[in-house]
């Protein structure tokens, strides 16, 4: 089957000859095959199976953005760079596996790059079991009972030692666990060379040995499962996230998922979807190499296996440039690839960083954000999809007017958009941060406007967030901030005294 439009060699092979006796042969068992359509059947299941694994992990990717960023404590740019690097190690290899692929057993190829994106996966999950215990900044520190705690970010004059104590401690800690998050960069590199060969290899193969009334649906049926995955991985993130990274290590009277410290299991979600993609791998290796439209091999002499000349690597790879040529002096395709370029920037942004935007703009939890993404967002989308199918199809659409309706869904995607900008909160009030100190003058600091007249001689550090509310609406930073002198009571019931 020769699809137009389509270099030589790139997704597709070229198109197999058949002697006109082999032709009526397969004719004539084209009617007499009850397990043709099973066989389709069975090989769109799978493939769809590696669909779903896939997308729900890129899914799960991105609603650990903030999670990730919190535990290694690493920049909004370096988690940036993390993302990326799925598309990175793509780039990488999926020119390369979409033509050399095509030649030869692409069931078994797709089958070895979904076992490197299980492997992949697992990998990202690595740093959480050779880090030690996340330790967030608290001005409570633990006694020998795990649910005790002794507050010690009090206004005295002992404090300023016991605080510089606990900076150092954690600088230590921070220092020998910052580099891991490299080894989650490396997992999602992986993943991404590994996913390079399911699109292309999958969709040909359907287009070359699916029946042409059939293949359009088993492709949208591929995209559908694509769409449901990340509903699922954005559930997998809000599930996780409200599980605390060490799970069951945490008294949560002194930290929920609402406290802007605290860290979900981001790890744990990697490990079921890596299993869950490692599962799909599997039966892809059991797949024959072509679904012939017959079953009768006894009786038919297939084209595949005789008169068909299997070209070595070397003419293969001589074949490589012309085709690559080819396809990148076609004006129509750069003009495609360009606004996919563009498009797709722009959507990955967008699907990077809400998450983070609704959890630091809108004061949401990773848990609440995750669950308010998967259900708003990914919906819409499968109804985008469905919709749009049906008008090319009621207005029985040609490539001008497909282009036409992309134009117009496009600019008025970008006018929607607009409104983001005057949406916001008000910032909190945190005195020396936000807003001034009420009734105390301000004592000038070199390094901190947190210092006032009632607290600059209570030793209080800056470098620890511990945030207590007082009676006038104003948030503290600390219990030492706030000049508090004694406490009662523990966790979320601990009342602060004020000197």
């Amino acid at each position: 089957m020769t699809v137009k439009g389509r270099p030589d060699g790139f997704f597709v092979p070229r198109p197999m000859e058949y002697s006109d006796s082999n032709k009526q042969k397969m004719s004539q068992a084209k009617c007499c095959s009850p397990n043709l359509k099973a066989r389709d059947i069975i090989f769109i299941g799978v493939l769809a199976f590696a669909y779903f694994s896939k997308s729900l992990t890129g899914a799960y990717t991105k609603s650990t953005i903030t999670q990730i960023e919190r535990r290694f404590e690493i920049p909004s740019s370096t988690v940036g760079i993390i993302d990326g690097s799925f598309e990175m190690g793509n780039l990488l290899v999926i020119t390369v596996v979409s033509y050399f692929g095509a030649k030869f057993h692409r069931p078994k190829i797709i089958g070895a790059g979904v076992l490197l994106m299980g492997i992949g996966t697992l990998l990202m999950a690595l740093p959480h079991f050779i880090m030690g215990r996340y330790k967030y900044d608290t001005a409570a520190t633990h006694t020998n009972d795990a649910d005790n705690f002794t507050v010690i970010s009090t206004c005295s004059s002992d404090t300023q030692n016991t605080v510089q104590q606990l900076i150092s401690g954690c600088q230590k800690g921070e220092e020998e666990s910052s580099p891991t998050w490299v080894i989650v960069l490396l997992g999602n590199i992986i993943r991404g060379i590994g996913e390079a060969s399911i699109g292309p290899l999958g969709m040909s193969f359907i287009d070359d040995y699916a029946h042409p009334e059939n293949s359009a649906f088993y492709i949208g049926c591929l995209h559908t499962l694509g769409v449901i995955g990340p509903i699922f991985g954005y559930t997998l993130g809000s599930l996780c996230a409200s599980l605390y990274v060490d799970i069951g290590l945490v008294n949560q009277e002194t930290i929920t998922p609402q406290d802007s410290r605290w860290v979900g299991a981001w790890w744990l979600g990697y490990v079921v979807s890596g299993l869950l993609t490692l599962l799909a791998a599997l039966p892809l290796w059991f797949l024959p190499r072509a679904l012939p439209e017959n079953h009768q091999t006894s009786e038919l002499d297939y084209p595949s296996n005789q008169n068909k000349h299997t070209p070595s690597i070397t003419e293969i790879a001589k074949d490589f440039g012309p085709s690559l040529k080819r396809l990148l002096t076609n004006k129509i395709y750069l003009l495609y690839l360009v606004s996919n370029v563009v498009a797709f920037n722009a959507f990955a942004i967008f699907i990077t960083y809400t998450p983070k935007y609704l959890e630091q703009q809108f004061g949401q939890s990773a848990t609440k954000t995750n669950f308010l993404i998967g259900l708003t967002s990914i919906p819409p989308v499968a109804l985008g999809m469905f919709l749009s199918g049906w008008i090319m199809k009621r207005f029985k659409l040609d490539l001008l007017g497909s282009a036409r309706m992309s134009f117009f869904t496009a600019i008025s995607a970008l006018f929607l958009t607009i409104p983001y900008f005057a949406l916001s909160c008000e910032n909190i009030d945190v005195a020396g941060v936000t807003v001034p100190y009420q009734g105390s003058v301000e004592v000038q600091n070199i390094n901190s406007d947190l210092l006032t007249s009632c607290n600059a001689g209570c030793g209080c550090s800056d470098f620890q967030w511990d945030p207590v509310c007082g009676q006038n609406g104003v948030t503290y930073i600390s219990p030492c901030h706030a000049g508090c002198n004694s406490t009662r009571g523990t966790g979320w019931n601990m009342v602060n005294n004020y000197l």
